[in-house]
């Protein structure tokens, strides 16, 4: 059984904060508040965990657009391919923000997830807890937007969310009331900018 707990979204509870990262290193799994919709999370060195957060949304881990929330642009370059100056300077520009940034992956992404894509999404939130969890974790999260099911819209109670999925997950942060809309979705993978899903932010260029 998951445990729920409130966390300030502008001061967050240190001691609960170093549950979660504990949590994490462990293998964990938890749901947490975003700058847009509530989002599924691990640590991306857990393969296991990365495979057990799809099938929670019933997705096929070798198909499924993975997205890594990074602390910032120094930690995307880690994982990436070199990213033209001028889609650095517009992912400076948005970060950090409600966009996820498609980029050509690094060989070693799609080895260690069996994932048949060469492509990662990319995202440096703004939000105070997610912050401090990715500080402390010193890795980014591998995550997933909450659904029930792709047809389903986003769940944007903690409490729901808690009732739903505290038996698949170790914690559920509640952090307030989410965002409806998912991140802007824009896809850099073909050196050219697309946006594939207009969400909550508008794009600066």
């Amino acid at each position: 059984m998951g445990m729920f707990v409130e966390v300030n979204p502008y001061n967050p509870d240190d001691r609960i904060i170093n549950q979660v990262i504990l949590t994490l290193q462990k293998g964990g799994v938890i749901i947490y508040p975003t700058d847009s919709v509530y989002g599924i999370g691990c640590d991306i060195s857990h393969p296991k965990a990365v495979e057990k957060i799809c099938k929670i949304r019933g997705l096929d881990v070798s198909k499924t657009n993975l997205t890594f929330i990074c602390q910032n642009i120094s930690q995307i370059q880690q994982y990436t391919k070199s990213i033209p100056n001028n889609f650095f300077k517009i992912i400076k520009k948005n970060t950090p923000g409600p966009f996820t940034f498609i980029l050509p992956a690094q060989q070693k992404i799609s080895k260690s997830f069996k994932n048949k894509r060469k492509t990662i999404g990319v995202r440096v939130i703004d939000n105070e807890i997610v912050e401090n969890i990715l500080c402390g974790l010193r890795r980014p999260l591998l995550s997933l937007s909450l659904k029930e099911n792709e047809t389903d819209d986003y769940i944007t109670d903690p409490y729901e969310i808690y009732e739903e999925f505290q038996k698949q997950v170790d914690f559920v942060i509640d952090g307030g009331i989410g965002n409806h809309e998912p991140s802007t979705v824009v896809d850099m993978s073909n050196n050219e900018i697309e946006i594939i899903r207009q969400g909550s932010g508008d794009l600066i260029l």
